[in-house]
C-alpha cells in the first residue's frame, strides 16, 4: 500500500516562493507537523536568481547552502535543520502527477497520496526547449537549459570539460544576456542569437538595446539577430557541434545554451480552477476559485491594483512578496482578521560584467531617453521614461545608485504629471530625485 500523509497546509513547489511562504508560516506561528513542503527537486528551497549569476564564476563561485532562501533579500538562511526545527516537512524528490481539488488529495509519480486543509500551488515556470518544436539534432548532449540546480550542475560540468571552447547562446532575453556574460567571464568564445531586432525586447527600447548591445559587443561577444537556430549537427559522441541558423548561416560550437522562455506549470489544474492570461486566476489575497487554493509566484494572475487590471509576474521579487501576501491572508482568515489587498510594483533588475539595471513601473507609452547610452561610456548611466496619458508610469536606470534606484520606485509608484517630454529629456534623472 502506497503511503498516505495528512497536513494542515502543503506547498506544492520547491522554488523560491515556497521558501518564503514557509519562512512567513514560521514567523505567523505553525505547529510541528502542520506544513509540509512537497518538491520535485532534491535540496530545500533556493534563491533561483544565483544560479545565471554567482553559481558560474569562475573563482568563488556560488554553492549550496550559501543561497537557500531567504539571502536573496536580505533574510536568515533556511537550512534544512531550520525545517526540521520548525516541524516543516520536506518533501524532496517527488513528482506531484495528479492533483484532486474536490477531494483535497495530491498523488505522487510513486503512488504516495497526500492530502490537506489549504493549498498553495507554487509551482512556478517550466523551460522551453527546442525539443518541444521539433528542431533538429535539439535532443543532442551539451545543449543545455536553465532552471534548476540540477540544470545549472549540467552546464558547470560542460563548461569544465569544454574549457575555452565555442559557445551559442540562443535567446536575447534575461537569461540569454545573463549567461552569455557568464561564459564570457569564463573564456569561452561566445556568439549570442535571437530573432529579435534587438535584445531584451519585451522590457528594453532601441535606445536601452543600444548600449547592452554595444557593451556586449566590447567584451568580445559576438550578436547575431534576426534569425533562429533551425537545426544542430552533432560529432561522434552525440555532442553539439554545429548549429545551422535559418539564414544559412552555420556556428561551431562546443556547447549551445537555450533561453528562448518559460511556461507556467499549471497543467495540474486544468479545468479544476479558474484560468485567466496562462495562469491561474486569484484575488487580491493569492486565494483562486477554489476556497482555501492559493497561487502564488509564476503561476498566479492577480489583480494589479496600480493599473487595475490581471497581471502575471514572472519574477524572483513578485515570487517573494506573493507568497508572504499568501500567507499572511490564510493566518488572518483563520483569526477573522483582515489583511491588505497586494498591491505589487512591477521591478526588475540584471547585472552582468560591471554594469547593473534596475527598472519599475510598466513599459507602455511614450519613452523618454535621458542620459547617455553610449557603449563605450566609462561610467555609464542612462535610463528611460515611459509617459502615458501624460503621466510617468514606468522608468529604467543603468549605474544608478541606492538612492537613485529608490527615486526611480517612487516615481513609478507615484506617477507624476509631465506636461513637456522634451523637458523631461534634458532634466533626466533629476526629475526622479526630487520627486
Amino acid at each position: 500500500m502506497a503511503s498516505e500523509k495528512h497536513f494542515k497546509y502543503v506547498i506544492l513547489g520547491g522554488g523560491v516562493a515556497a521558501g518564503y511562504a514557509a519562512r512567513e508560516f514560521g514567523k505567523q506561528g505553525v505547529q510541528p507537523g502542520e506544513l509540509a513542503i512537497i518538491s520535485k527537486e532534491s535540496v530545500a528551497p533556493y534563491e533561483r536568481p544565483a544560479l545565471s549569476k554567482g553559481y558560474l564564476f569562475p573563482q568563488n563561485a556560488a554553492r549550496l547552502p550559501g543561497f537557500h532562501t531567504c539571502v536573496g533579500s536580505g533574510g536568515e538562511k533556511l537550512l534544512p535543520e531550520w525545517y526540521t526545527q520548525k516541524g516543516i516537512e520536506l518533501i524532496l524528490s517527488t513528482e506531484i502527477v495528479k492533483a484532486d481539488l474536490a477531494s483535497k488529495t495530491l498523488t505522487s509519480a510513486a503512488g504516495a497520496t497526500f492530502t490537506y486543509e489549504t493549498l498553495l500551488i507554487a509551482t512556478g515556470s517550466s523551460t522551453i526547449k527546442l525539443t518541444d518544436f521539433g528542431v533538429q539534432g535539439a535532443e543532442s548532449n551539451n545543449i543545455l537549459y536553465l532552471r534548476e540546480i540540477d540544470d545549472a550542475d549540467k552546464l558547470v560540468a560542460a563548461m569544465q570539460a569544454k574549457k575555452d571552447g565555442k559557445a551559442v547562446v540562443v535567446g536575447g532575453g534575461y537569461i540569454g544576456l545573463e549567461l552569455s556574460a557568464a561564459l564570457k567571464i569564463n573564456n569561452f568564445d561566445v556568439t549570442m542569437v535571437y530573432p529579435e531586432p534587438w535584445c531584451m525586447p519585451r522590457l528594453f527600447t532601441a535606445g536601452i538595446a543600444h548600449f547592452y548591445e554595444g557593451y556586449y559587443a566590447s567584451k568580445g561577444i559576438n550578436i547575431v539577430k534576426g534569425t533562429v537556430a533551425s537545426g544542430f549537427d552533432a560529432d561522434a559522441n552525440g555532442d553539439v557541434s554545429v548549429v545551422k541558423l535559418k539564414d544559412g548561416r552555420v556556428l561551431d560550437a562546443d556547447m549551445v545554451i537555450v533561453g528562448v522562455g518559460g511556461r507556467p506549470l499549471t497543467g495540474l489544474f486544468k479545468g479544476q480552477v479558474d484560468e485567466e492570461k496562462g495562469g491561474l486566476k486569484t484575488d487580491a489575497f493569492f486565494e483562486t476559485s477554489v476556497a482555501g487554493v492559493y497561487a502564488i509566484g509564476d503561476v498566479a494572475t492577480f489583480p494589479m491594483k496600480l493599473y487595475d487590471e490581471p497581471r502575471r509576474v514572472e519574477h524572483v521579487d513578485h515570487a517573494r512578496k506573493s507568497a508572504e501576501q499568501a500567507v499572511k491572508a490564510i493566518k488572518a482568515k483563520e483569526s477573522g482578521e483582515s489583511v491588505a489587498e497586494y498591491d505589487y510594483l512591477p521591478y526588475f533588475y540584471s547585472r552582468s560584467f560591471d554594469v547593473a539595471w534596475q527598472f519599475y513601473g510598466d513599459n507602455v507609452g511614450e519613452t523618454v531617453l535621458f542620459g547617455d547610452n553610449d557603449p563605450a561610456a566609462a561610467k555609464p548611466k542612462f535610463g528611460t521614461y515611459w509617459v502615458k496619458d501624460g503621466k510617468v508610469i514606468g522608468v529604467f536606470l543603468e549605474g544608478g545608485s541606492a538612492d537613485e534606484n529608490q527615486a526611480i520606485a517612487k516615481v513609478a509608484r507615484a506617477q507624476p504629471p509631465v506636461a513637456d517630454v522634451e523637458a523631461l529629456a534634458k532634466e533626466g534623472l533629476d526629475f526622479a530625485t526630487k520627486i
